[in-house]
């Protein structure tokens, strides 16, 4: 249902090197980019994830309620991208990876450089 979903950055140079290495952990990388525009996934393949600097101008902002969530395929994965992002890429923890709720989803979420809520998940 969801093709991509977009997040705008004030800083593409660094907000690009935490997701290159951020998406490579799901075997994705960039599929198209243009000097306002950077985007990573597989092309028929699921949902991708751009980065941006806003059209209009001015400068990007987070919203509040939004969260992207990455899709891990087990929760060894969803441990490694989670420390990847709070141990070596700059993100913030807004809370640890483990189990959640009665425990079939196993999650954690962290804040990439320009401050948007991401999560990375598994099912089961």
């Amino acid at each position: 249902m969801i093709g991509y979903v977009t997040l705008g950055t004030n800083d593409m140079a660094k907000a690009a090197a935490f997701y290159d290495k951020l998406c490579a952990e799901f075997g994705v990388g960039r599929m198209m980019e243009d000097e306002n525009f950077i985007a990573w996934a597989n092309p028929g393949q699921g949902c991708g994830v751009g980065l941006t600097k806003p059209f209009d101008g001015n400068p990007a902002s987070v919203g509040n309620g939004v969260m992207v969530a990455f899709q891990a395929k087990d929760t060894a994965q969803v441990d490694k991208v989670y420390k990847l992002a709070v141990e070596e890429l700059g993100a913030t923890c807004e809370g640890p990876a483990g189990p959640r709720g009665d425990g079939s989803f196993y999650a954690g979420y962290f804040r990439d450089p320009d401050g948007h809520k991401l999560n990375v998940f598994c099912m089961g």
